[in-house]
C-alpha cells in the first residue's frame, strides 16, 4: 500500500459486521477460562492481553499502523514522546553504559539524557550533528550502546545525516535511534536510510490537533542483536525477571526489542498510552498526509517572506533554497520537511519577545507542530533549564523564535507576522 492508504487501512482490518473504526477497548483486564491459558500469556508463549498497563488491543492496532507507516516490524505506544525516548535508550543501556547523542535535540530530551539518565549511571556524549566522521568516531567507547539523533532538530531545524550516522554506528556494533517527530513518516522514513529504532512524540503532527499526549517506538527489525551479544546482555541473555526468557532468540530481530520494552519497561514504569488517546491519535493519522503537505507549503511561504523582511536577522528552514541543510533535506525529505520555521528578530531577545506580544492569529504556546499556528521563545520556555553553553550546543540563540506554521491560509499567517514586525 502507498503511504496515504496505510494511514487509513493499516493496523486494523474489520471482519464482517465489525466496527469500521478501530474500537476503543476501555478495559484494564481480560477474562480467560483457565489459569493455564493466562499462564501462557505471562510466559510470552501465546499472544493476547491480560492487563492494559502492558498491552491493549486498541493501542496495539495504532502501534501496528505506525509500524507499517515507518516500515518497521513492531511498535509500541507510550504515554508521551519523552517516555518513548527514555524507553528506547534505557532498553539498551544500563548503569555504567554510554550513549552518543546529537547535541541538536529538543531541550526536554537533552535534559532527560544529560541530567536524569546520568543520575541512573548512563553517560552521554553530545556531538554536533555536523561533526566530521573522525570526530564522531572519537566519541565511541567500548561501553557505547546506541547513537541518537532527531531527523529535524527542535527548534534548531538542523537535518540529521541518518545514513552517515547509521553507517558509523553499525561499524561499532550499535543501533541508531532516530526521533522522527518533525518529519513524520509522511516526509521521511529513517529505517530506509539505516536507522534501527524510530521514535515519535505523537503529540505533535501525528495527532495534529492539540488533543492528546502520546509517543511511540518502532523497531526496524534489522539489527542483529545476537551478533553483538556481548554488548546487549539484556536482549541476548536470560531475563530472570521474566521466566528466563532470552528475547533475541525467542523473538528474533523483528520482535526482541519491542517485546523486551513491553515486558520489562512498560511493566515496571507503566508509561501507558490510554486506549482513548490512541483512538484520537489514529484519527490524526488518517489526515496526516494532507496536513503535512499543507504545513510544508505554508512554512515555505512564511520562510520566504521572513527572508525578505528587513527586521529579521536570519531564517532557518531546511526547505528554503540556500539553507545550510537544503541539499541534505532534499536527500531525506524530497517531498517536504516540516511546518516549523526558526528565525531571529533584529534587536535580540527583547525584540523577539516584543514581536510575539503583537501577534494576533499565532498563539504563544508550548506546543508545536499542529493545525494551529503557534509561536514560542525557546530560551525562555522549553530550553529555559539549559545553560548558555548548552543552549548554544542545541542551536538555540537568545533571539530565536520558533514559529510553528499551521494549516490556516498562508496569506493570513503572513499578514499577522507582518503587522507584528511592523509594531516593533
Amino acid at each position: 500500500m502507498e503511504m496515504e492508504t496505510k494511514c487509513i487501512q493499516a493496523g486494523y482490518s474489520p471482519k464482517n459486521g465489525e466496527p469500521r473504526m478501530i474500537p476503543i477497548i476501555q478495559s484494564t483486564t481480560f477474562k480467560y477460562d483457565t489459569s493455564e491459558d493466562m499462564g501462557k500469556l505471562f510466559d510470552l508463549q501465546a499472544s493476547g492481553y491480560f492487563y492494559s498497563r502492558l498491552q491493549n488491543p486498541t493501542t496495539d492496532m495504532v502501534a501496528a499502523k505506525l509500524a507499517a507507516m515507518e516500515g518497521g516490524t513492531a511498535g509500541m505506544l507510550t504515554s508521551s514522546g519523552q517516555s518513548a525516548n527514555f524507553f528506547a535508550t534505557f532498553n539498551l543501556a544500563n548503569n555504567g553504559d554510554h550513549i552518543i547523542s546529537s547535541s541538536s535535540i529538543y531541550g526536554g530530551t537533552f535534559n532527560l539524557f544529560n541530567v536524569t539518565m546520568r543520575k541512573m549511571g548512563i553517560e552521554f556524549t553530545f556531538v554536533n550533528p555536523d561533526c566530521t566522521d573522525e570526530e564522531l568516531e572519537k566519541a565511541f567507547r567500548p561501553n557505547t550502546k546506541a547513537v541518537f539523533g532527531e531527523t529535524i532538530a527542535n527548534p534548531a531545524l538542523s537535518v540529521f545525516d541518518i545514513e552517515r550516522f547509521a553507517k558509523i554506528a553499525h561499524k561499532h556494533g550499535v543501533p541508531l535511534i532516530v526521533d522522527n517527530t518533525f518529519a513524520t513518516p509522511i516526509n521521511c522514513r529513517p529505517i530506509e536510510w539505516g536507522a534501527d529504532i524510530v521514535t515519535h512524540a505523537t503529540t505533535k503532527y501525528i495527532d495534529g490537533h492539540d488533543s492528546t499526549i502520546g509517543g511511540c517506538i518502532i523497531d526496524g527489525g534489522k539489527f542483529d542483536w545476537m551478533a553483538h551479544a556481548d554488548k546487549f546482555p539484556g536482549l541476548c541473555t536470560p531475563d530472570e525477571s521474566y521466566h528466563g526468557i532470552t528475547y533475541a532468540t525467542q523473538f528474533g530481530n523483528a520482535g526482541a526489542f519491542i517485546t523486551k520494552a513491553t515486558a520489562q519497561l512498560m511493566r515496571d514504569f507503566g508509561s501507558t498510552q490510554s486506549p482513548f488517546n490512541a483512538f484520537i491519535i489514529n484519527l490524526g493519522i488518517e489526515s496526516l498526509p494532507m496536513r503535512m503537505q499543507r504545513h510544508c507549503e505554508n512554512a515555505l511561504k512564511v520562510a520566504e517572506y521572513l527572508s525578505r523582511n528587513s527586521k529579521v536577522s536570519w531564517v532557518e528552514y531546511p526547505g528554503l533554497p540556500g539553507n545550510k541543510y537544503y541539499e541534505l533535506a532534499r536527500k531525506y525529505m524530497p517531498n517536504g520537511t516540516c511546518g516549523v520555521v526558526s528565525f531571529g528578530v533584529k534587536g535580540g531577545r527583547k525584540s523577539a519577545e516584543e514581536f510575539m506580544k503583537h501577534l494576533k492569529l499565532a498563539m504563544i504556546a508550548t506546543h508545536v507542530a499542529d493545525a494551529h499556528t503557534c509561536v514560542l521563545h525557546p530560551a525562555s520556555a522549553t530550553h529555559r533549564q539549559l545553560s548558555d553553553d548548552e543552549l548554544k550546543a542545541c542551536g538555540v540563540t537568545p533571539d530565536l523564535v520558533r514559529f510553528s506554521v499551521g494549516i490556516e491560509n498562508a496569506k493570513d499567517i503572513i499578514a499577522d507576522i507582518d503587522q507584528a514586525l511592523a509594531a516593533i
